[in-house]
């Protein structure tokens, strides 16, 4: 048999982790989208297909999985201001 208390005190629980989660909920709300702050990590532009990269090494990585030929240097790679 279930003692009284017990159906209380779950009864309080459950109404702190709504009034929990409806505040986490409010504050997720004015985050918005992180699709800026993306765009503004990409600093280099693929040559050869125009793909934005945000570091050399990763433009490396790109460059030997995706095209034919010598990797340009770090130089020679259009780097967005």
């Amino acid at each position: 048999k279930l003692d009284q208390s017990e159906g209380m005190v779950r009864g309080a629980a459950k109404a702190q982790a709504q009034a929990k989660a409806q505040k986490k909920a409010d504050s997720m709300k004015n985050h918005g989208s992180q699709l800026e702050d993306q765009k503004k990590g990409l600093k280099m532009m693929c040559p050869a297909c125009k793909t934005m990269m945000p570091s050399y090494k990763i433009f490396q990585a790109h460059h030997d999985s995706k095209h034919s030929g010598p990797c340009p240097t770090e130089d020679a790679i259009q780097v967005k201001a």
